[in-house]
Protein backbone atom coordinates (compact mmCIF):
# COMPACT_ATOMS: atom_id res chain seq x y z
CA UNK A 1 0.00 0.00 0.00
CA UNK A 2 3.11 2.63 0.60
CA UNK A 3 4.22 1.46 -2.41
CA UNK A 4 2.21 3.97 -4.69
CA UNK A 5 3.56 7.24 -2.47
CA UNK A 6 6.67 6.13 -2.44
CA UNK A 7 7.07 5.79 -6.16
CA UNK A 8 5.51 9.37 -6.35
CA UNK A 9 7.98 11.08 -4.15
CA UNK A 10 10.81 9.57 -5.85
CA UNK A 11 9.32 10.80 -9.20
CA UNK A 12 8.97 14.23 -7.40
CA UNK A 13 12.53 14.38 -6.45
CA UNK A 14 13.65 13.43 -9.42
CA UNK A 15 11.81 16.50 -11.18
CA UNK A 16 12.77 18.78 -8.74
CA UNK A 17 16.54 17.92 -9.17
CA UNK A 18 15.85 19.03 -12.28
CA UNK A 19 14.20 22.07 -11.27
CA UNK A 20 16.47 23.29 -8.89
CA UNK A 21 19.28 23.02 -11.54
CA UNK A 22 17.65 25.33 -13.51
CA UNK A 23 16.55 27.81 -10.74
CA UNK A 24 20.67 27.22 -9.24
CA UNK A 25 21.82 28.13 -13.24
CA UNK A 26 19.01 30.96 -13.87
CA UNK A 27 19.84 32.65 -10.49
CA UNK A 28 23.51 33.03 -12.05
CA UNK A 29 22.49 34.11 -15.01
CA UNK A 30 20.37 36.67 -13.76
CA UNK A 31 23.59 38.29 -11.52
CA UNK A 32 25.85 37.92 -14.29
CA UNK A 33 23.50 40.39 -16.47
CA UNK A 34 23.00 42.83 -13.51
CA UNK A 35 19.08 41.90 -13.22
CA UNK A 36 19.30 41.05 -9.96
CA UNK A 37 16.85 44.55 -9.54
CA UNK A 38 15.21 43.57 -12.74
CA UNK A 39 12.25 44.21 -10.63
CA UNK A 40 12.24 46.98 -7.90
CA UNK A 41 9.28 44.94 -5.65
CA UNK A 42 8.74 41.24 -4.27
CA UNK A 43 6.98 39.05 -5.52
CA UNK A 44 5.25 40.95 -8.53
CA UNK A 45 7.36 43.15 -10.69
CA UNK A 46 6.44 46.62 -11.05
CA UNK A 47 3.32 45.76 -9.51
CA UNK A 48 2.63 43.00 -11.47
CA UNK A 49 2.89 38.97 -11.32
CA UNK A 50 3.63 39.51 -15.27
CA UNK A 51 5.81 41.93 -16.73
CA UNK A 52 3.62 43.91 -19.18
CA UNK A 53 4.56 44.33 -22.98
CA UNK A 54 2.39 46.91 -23.98
CA UNK A 55 4.01 50.39 -24.11
CA UNK A 56 0.83 52.22 -22.03
CA UNK A 57 1.16 49.31 -19.13
CA UNK A 58 4.92 49.68 -19.07
CA UNK A 59 4.72 53.37 -18.78
CA UNK A 60 2.08 52.87 -16.34
CA UNK A 61 4.21 50.50 -14.63
CA UNK A 62 7.08 52.96 -14.40
CA UNK A 63 4.96 55.54 -13.04
CA UNK A 64 4.43 53.43 -9.99
CA UNK A 65 8.52 53.08 -9.66
CA UNK A 66 9.57 56.40 -10.61
CA UNK A 67 12.98 55.80 -8.34
CA UNK A 68 13.76 52.47 -10.65
CA UNK A 69 14.91 52.51 -14.61
CA UNK A 70 12.23 49.99 -16.52
CA UNK A 71 14.44 47.38 -18.34
CA UNK A 72 11.72 44.68 -19.76
CA UNK A 73 14.25 42.45 -20.35
CA UNK A 74 16.07 42.44 -16.83
CA UNK A 75 12.38 42.12 -15.78
CA UNK A 76 11.83 39.21 -17.71
CA UNK A 77 14.97 37.05 -16.42
CA UNK A 78 14.02 38.06 -13.05
CA UNK A 79 10.56 36.93 -13.31
CA UNK A 80 11.07 33.81 -14.84
CA UNK A 81 13.78 32.88 -12.06
CA UNK A 82 10.99 33.46 -9.80
CA UNK A 83 8.67 31.45 -11.63
CA UNK A 84 11.19 28.67 -11.33
CA UNK A 85 12.28 28.97 -7.95
CA UNK A 86 8.52 29.02 -7.42
CA UNK A 87 7.40 25.56 -8.95
CA UNK A 88 10.75 24.55 -7.07
CA UNK A 89 8.64 25.43 -3.60
CA UNK A 90 5.48 23.30 -4.53
CA UNK A 91 7.18 20.25 -5.46
CA UNK A 92 9.06 20.38 -2.55
CA UNK A 93 5.80 20.89 -0.38
CA UNK A 94 4.30 17.95 -2.25
CA UNK A 95 7.06 15.96 -1.53
CA UNK A 96 6.85 16.72 2.37
CA UNK A 97 3.28 16.34 2.41
CA UNK A 98 3.61 12.86 0.81
CA UNK A 99 6.00 12.03 2.96
CA UNK A 100 4.15 12.55 6.32
CA UNK A 101 1.55 9.38 4.67
CA UNK A 102 4.76 7.36 4.98
CA UNK A 103 6.61 8.33 7.36
CA UNK A 104 6.20 5.15 9.33
CA UNK A 105 7.99 2.98 6.65
CA UNK A 106 11.32 1.70 8.43
CA UNK A 107 13.95 4.25 7.67
CA UNK A 108 12.34 7.08 5.72
CA UNK A 109 14.33 10.16 5.81
CA UNK A 110 11.58 12.30 7.25
CA UNK A 111 13.63 14.94 8.92
CA UNK A 112 15.26 15.37 5.42
CA UNK A 113 11.83 16.10 3.52
CA UNK A 114 10.74 18.85 6.01
CA UNK A 115 14.32 20.55 6.26
CA UNK A 116 13.92 20.96 2.89
CA UNK A 117 10.55 22.43 2.96
CA UNK A 118 11.89 24.56 5.54
CA UNK A 119 15.21 25.86 3.38
CA UNK A 120 12.97 26.49 0.57
CA UNK A 121 10.88 28.56 3.01
CA UNK A 122 13.86 30.52 3.63
CA UNK A 123 15.24 30.64 0.64
CA UNK A 124 12.18 32.37 -0.51
CA UNK A 125 12.48 35.04 1.92
CA UNK A 126 16.12 35.69 0.93
CA UNK A 127 15.02 36.13 -2.27
CA UNK A 128 12.68 38.59 -1.12
CA UNK A 129 15.31 40.60 0.73
CA UNK A 130 17.91 40.19 -2.23
CA UNK A 131 15.35 42.59 -4.03
CA UNK A 132 13.87 44.92 -0.75
CA UNK A 133 17.58 45.62 0.47
CA UNK A 134 18.55 46.13 -2.86
CA UNK A 135 21.51 43.12 -3.68
CA UNK A 136 23.17 43.49 -0.43
CA UNK A 137 26.46 41.31 0.05
CA UNK A 138 25.36 39.00 2.97
CA UNK A 139 22.14 38.56 1.47
CA UNK A 140 23.11 37.48 -2.17
CA UNK A 141 25.84 35.10 -0.87
CA UNK A 142 23.32 33.36 1.80
CA UNK A 143 20.68 33.30 -0.88
CA UNK A 144 23.32 31.27 -3.34
CA UNK A 145 24.26 28.77 -0.48
CA UNK A 146 20.76 28.46 -0.05
CA UNK A 147 20.35 27.50 -3.80
CA UNK A 148 23.48 25.15 -3.23
CA UNK A 149 22.16 23.70 -0.45
CA UNK A 150 18.75 22.57 -1.45
CA UNK A 151 20.23 20.82 -4.37
CA UNK A 152 22.85 18.93 -2.31
CA UNK A 153 19.32 18.01 0.11
CA UNK A 154 17.34 16.72 -2.86
CA UNK A 155 19.96 14.72 -4.09
CA UNK A 156 20.85 13.17 -0.92
CA UNK A 157 16.88 12.47 -0.91
CA UNK A 158 16.73 11.08 -3.99
CA UNK A 159 20.06 8.69 -2.69
CA UNK A 160 18.31 7.35 0.45
CA UNK A 161 14.41 7.21 -0.97
CA UNK A 162 16.83 4.34 -2.88
CA UNK A 163 17.67 2.66 0.00
CA UNK A 164 14.51 2.90 1.79
CA UNK A 165 12.84 1.01 -1.60
CA UNK A 166 15.68 -1.34 -1.21
CA UNK A 167 15.82 -2.06 2.29
CA UNK A 168 19.71 -1.03 2.42
CA UNK A 169 21.05 0.61 5.93
CA UNK A 170 22.76 4.10 5.53
CA UNK A 171 26.33 3.81 5.43
CA UNK A 172 29.38 5.93 7.06
CA UNK A 173 30.40 8.58 4.81
CA UNK A 174 34.07 8.77 4.84
CA UNK A 175 35.01 11.88 6.90
CA UNK A 176 37.65 13.22 4.12
CA UNK A 177 34.77 13.43 2.06
CA UNK A 178 32.67 15.49 3.90
CA UNK A 179 35.55 17.88 4.69
CA UNK A 180 35.69 18.03 1.17
CA UNK A 181 32.02 18.91 0.78
CA UNK A 182 32.87 21.69 3.79
CA UNK A 183 35.92 22.89 1.86
CA UNK A 184 34.15 23.26 -1.58
CA UNK A 185 30.98 25.06 0.48
CA UNK A 186 33.72 27.58 2.28
CA UNK A 187 35.00 27.82 -1.65
CA UNK A 188 31.39 28.64 -3.47
CA UNK A 189 31.10 31.29 -0.42
CA UNK A 190 33.95 32.94 -1.17
CA UNK A 191 33.18 32.81 -4.58
CA UNK A 192 29.46 34.22 -4.06
CA UNK A 193 31.21 36.88 -1.94
CA UNK A 194 33.58 38.20 -4.64
CA UNK A 195 30.28 38.27 -7.45
CA UNK A 196 28.05 39.67 -4.49
CA UNK A 197 30.90 42.90 -4.46
CA UNK A 198 31.69 43.03 -7.88
CA UNK A 199 35.23 42.00 -7.16
CA UNK A 200 35.64 39.86 -10.29
CA UNK A 201 37.45 43.12 -11.76
CA UNK A 202 39.95 43.92 -8.63
CA UNK A 203 42.77 41.75 -9.91
CA UNK A 204 44.08 41.81 -13.67
CA UNK A 205 47.19 39.62 -13.35
CA UNK A 206 46.17 35.52 -12.62
CA UNK A 207 49.53 35.13 -10.95
CA UNK A 208 49.42 37.94 -8.87
CA UNK A 209 47.00 40.72 -8.23
CA UNK A 210 47.61 43.34 -10.43
CA UNK A 211 51.57 43.78 -12.07
CA UNK A 212 50.84 47.11 -13.30
CA UNK A 213 49.86 48.92 -10.02
CA UNK A 214 50.77 47.91 -6.04
CA UNK A 215 47.66 47.28 -4.71
CA UNK A 216 47.55 47.37 -1.09
CA UNK A 217 45.01 44.39 -0.02
CA UNK A 218 42.37 45.69 2.97
CA UNK A 219 40.83 42.15 4.32
CA UNK A 220 39.26 44.12 7.27
CA UNK A 221 36.98 46.13 5.00
CA UNK A 222 36.58 43.35 2.43
CA UNK A 223 35.14 40.96 5.13
CA UNK A 224 33.55 43.33 7.00
CA UNK A 225 29.75 41.94 7.74
CA UNK A 226 27.96 44.14 9.72
CA UNK A 227 25.23 44.75 7.25
CA UNK A 228 24.41 48.49 6.20
CA UNK A 229 21.05 48.54 5.43
CA UNK A 230 19.88 51.14 2.31
CA UNK A 231 22.29 51.64 -0.27
CA UNK A 232 21.85 50.48 -3.04
CA UNK A 233 24.99 47.68 -3.67
CA UNK A 234 24.45 47.02 -7.33
CA UNK A 235 27.65 47.48 -8.73
CA UNK A 236 29.32 47.30 -5.23
CA UNK A 237 30.56 49.56 -3.15
CA UNK A 238 33.79 48.50 -1.34
CA UNK A 239 37.14 50.15 -1.69
CA UNK A 240 39.35 48.82 -4.84
CA UNK A 241 41.83 47.44 -1.66
CA UNK A 242 38.74 45.60 0.16
CA UNK A 243 37.71 43.96 -3.37
CA UNK A 244 41.37 42.78 -4.14
CA UNK A 245 40.98 41.38 -0.82
CA UNK A 246 38.35 39.32 -1.84
CA UNK A 247 39.64 38.05 -4.68
CA UNK A 248 43.10 37.28 -3.60
CA UNK A 249 41.56 35.22 -0.52
CA UNK A 250 38.64 32.96 -3.23
CA UNK A 251 42.18 32.38 -5.42
CA UNK A 252 44.14 30.97 -2.48
CA UNK A 253 40.95 28.97 -1.41
CA UNK A 254 40.46 27.63 -4.52
CA UNK A 255 44.33 26.40 -4.38
CA UNK A 256 43.90 25.04 -1.45
CA UNK A 257 40.43 23.27 -2.39
CA UNK A 258 42.06 22.02 -5.65
CA UNK A 259 44.96 20.41 -4.03
CA UNK A 260 42.91 19.00 -1.35
CA UNK A 261 40.64 17.61 -4.45
CA UNK A 262 43.48 16.06 -6.34
CA UNK A 263 44.72 14.18 -3.25
CA UNK A 264 41.08 13.06 -2.95
CA UNK A 265 41.01 11.18 -6.29
CA UNK A 266 44.26 9.92 -5.64
CA UNK A 267 43.31 8.28 -2.53
CA UNK A 268 39.98 7.22 -3.65
CA UNK A 269 41.88 5.66 -7.24
CA UNK A 270 40.94 1.77 -6.66
CA UNK A 271 37.69 0.00 -6.19
CA UNK A 272 34.26 1.22 -6.79
CA UNK A 273 35.26 5.07 -6.24
CA UNK A 274 37.54 4.99 -9.08
CA UNK A 275 35.30 6.84 -11.46
CA UNK A 276 33.55 9.53 -9.46
CA UNK A 277 37.10 10.15 -8.23
CA UNK A 278 38.14 10.73 -11.57
CA UNK A 279 34.93 13.02 -12.50
CA UNK A 280 36.00 15.28 -9.21
CA UNK A 281 39.32 15.75 -10.69
CA UNK A 282 37.90 16.46 -13.99
CA UNK A 283 35.49 18.92 -12.70
CA UNK A 284 38.27 20.74 -10.32
CA UNK A 285 40.85 20.65 -12.93
CA UNK A 286 38.17 22.36 -15.33
CA UNK A 287 36.65 24.76 -13.18
CA UNK A 288 40.40 26.28 -12.36
CA UNK A 289 40.86 26.38 -15.62
CA UNK A 290 37.80 28.52 -16.19
CA UNK A 291 39.05 30.19 -13.63
CA UNK A 292 42.18 31.46 -14.96
CA UNK A 293 40.59 31.90 -18.07
CA UNK A 294 38.03 34.60 -16.86
CA UNK A 295 40.89 36.55 -15.12
CA UNK A 296 42.58 36.46 -18.76
CA UNK A 297 40.04 37.75 -20.43
CA UNK A 298 38.36 40.14 -17.54
CA UNK A 299 35.31 37.88 -17.10
CA UNK A 300 33.11 37.69 -20.53
CA UNK A 301 29.47 36.72 -19.22
CA UNK A 302 30.15 32.98 -21.58
CA UNK A 303 33.03 32.15 -19.30
CA UNK A 304 31.80 34.11 -16.45
CA UNK A 305 27.94 31.75 -16.57
CA UNK A 306 30.53 28.17 -17.57
CA UNK A 307 32.48 29.31 -14.03
CA UNK A 308 29.05 29.07 -12.26
CA UNK A 309 27.75 25.82 -13.74
CA UNK A 310 31.53 24.35 -13.47
CA UNK A 311 30.82 25.32 -9.42
CA UNK A 312 27.24 23.57 -9.87
CA UNK A 313 29.65 20.51 -12.01
CA UNK A 314 31.71 20.07 -9.32
CA UNK A 315 29.31 19.55 -6.15
CA UNK A 316 27.68 17.49 -8.14
CA UNK A 317 30.90 15.17 -9.09
CA UNK A 318 31.23 15.40 -5.23
CA UNK A 319 28.17 14.73 -4.33
CA UNK A 320 28.34 11.09 -6.36
CA UNK A 321 31.86 10.61 -4.87
CA UNK A 322 30.24 10.92 -1.67
CA UNK A 323 27.34 8.63 -2.58
CA UNK A 324 30.40 5.76 -2.90
CA UNK A 325 32.86 6.69 -0.25
CA UNK A 326 30.65 5.43 2.68
CA UNK A 327 31.23 1.89 4.51
CA UNK A 328 28.17 -0.07 5.80
CA UNK A 329 28.03 -1.10 9.78
CA UNK A 330 29.90 -4.28 10.31
CA UNK A 331 26.65 -6.16 10.90
CA UNK A 332 25.39 -5.44 6.93
CA UNK A 333 28.76 -5.91 5.78
CA UNK A 334 28.43 -9.89 7.56
CA UNK A 335 25.21 -10.20 5.64
CA UNK A 336 26.64 -9.06 2.19
CA UNK A 337 29.39 -11.39 2.26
Amino acid sequence: MMDRPLRQIQWLVSIAIGLVLVVVLLGGWTRLNDAGLGCPDWPGCYGELILPDSTQALEQAQLRFPEARLDPEKGWLEMVHRYAAGSLGVLILLIALLSLRVRRLPGYPLTLALGLLGLVTVQALFGMWTVTLKLLPQVVTLHLLGGLLTLTLLVRLASRLRRVCHQQSVPRISRWVQLAMLLLFLQVALGGWTSANYAGWACTDWLECNSAVEVELDFAAGFELTPHIGPDYEGGRRSVEARAAIQVSHRFMALVLLGYLFWLGWHYRLGQQRRPAQWVCAAAALQAGIGVANIIWALPLVLATAHHAGAVLLLLSLLWLYEHSGSYPQEVRNERI
